[in-house]
């Protein structure tokens, strides 16, 4: 019987890996991770091959990654201490962004991808402290003990969770979302978002491959970032990956030409992005 190309989501991190390689070895990078060839090994070129030519483009995880980038940089300037990489996959964020050694960056995922990210970066030195949590986050009783020994330690924490919400039901996102906020010094949370048009549409092409591994593309609020607000959450920023491509070059010759007019407004447009949230309750607390 034929092993799956997608097995898992540690799979998924290998394919997307596979996208960060490429855009460094462009003349003109968004980011460099010079990590991510190594990481994403021959299975992430062989699932980025296998991908259907519908969803193959490598811009939407490219201008992702790099939106990342600047949120994270930009809460780091304002001061948080500690940085929550939920869902962390290979991102190698430590390694290839200038970041102050007196930042404390904790990445939490399933036991394997961090061993096996740990054996691969064995020998790499990262800009400040780093420490591998291996906590299933679907378990409610383990994150919410993460959460609360992240607490114990940190005054000013910036959640990140790139690529993990997509696969995670709405009742299970609001349920991570009520957790997160119920902690007050966890200031600030960056996301990724698609409407569910766009989901759709994806998760159709990419059903095959996605059936093989038991997964599926699942969270797409119909009121977009607004979902949050009901779990504590208030909505900083927004950046459109379409817009943000564009903008960067990174489109594909055949849809460039849709960037020059303006982005469809209301609750049925295809949109994607990159959000900053911020904890409601840490800001009730600051102003008392």
């Amino acid at each position: 019987m034929r092993e799956p190309m997608i097995r898992d989501h540690s799979d998924t991190a290998r394919w997307v890996a596979t996208y960060r390689a490429r855009e460094t070895e462009r003349r003109h990078a968004l980011f460099c991770d010079r990590y991510a060839e190594r990481l994403a090994g021959e299975r992430g070129v062989q699932i980025a091959a296998a991908i259907p030519k519908f969803a193959r483009g490598d811009w939407p995880f490219v201008v992702r990654t790099y939106l990342f980038d600047l949120l994270i940089a930009g809460e780091v300037q304002r001061g948080v201490d500690t940085v929550l990489n939920l869902g962390a996959g290979l991102d190698v964020r430590p390694y290839r962004m200038a970041l102050p050694s007196s930042l404390t960056w904790i990445e939490v995922d399933l036991p394997d991808i961090l061993q096996y990210k740990s054996e691969v970066l064995a020998a790499e030195r990262p800009a400040c402290a780093i420490e591998r949590w291996p906590v299933d986050l679907s378990d409610v009783a383990k994150r919410r003990a993460l959460f609360a020994r992240v607490a114990a330690r940190a005054t000013r924490t910036l959640v990140a969770s790139e690529g993990l919400l997509i696969y995670w039901s709405g009742e299970e996102v609001g349920s991570l979302a009520k957790d997160l906020s119920a902690t007050w010094s966890f200031e600030r949370w960056v996301i990724d978002l698609s409407s569910p048009g766009l989901v759709r549409l994806t998760q159709r092409r990419m059903q095959p491959l996605l059936r093989e591994g038991r997964m599926s593309y699942k969270f797409a609020p119909e009121e977009g970032p607004a979902f949050f607000e009901r779990q504590g959450w208030r909505v900083v920023e927004v950046r459109s990956l379409f817009e943000t491509a564009a903008e960067k070059k990174r489109l594909p010759l055949l849809i460039r030409l849709l960037s020059i007019l303006p982005e469809q407004k209301g609750p049925r447009r295809i949109w994607s992005g990159v959000c900053l949230l911020e904890n409601q309750r840490h800001n009730h607390v600051e102003s008392k």
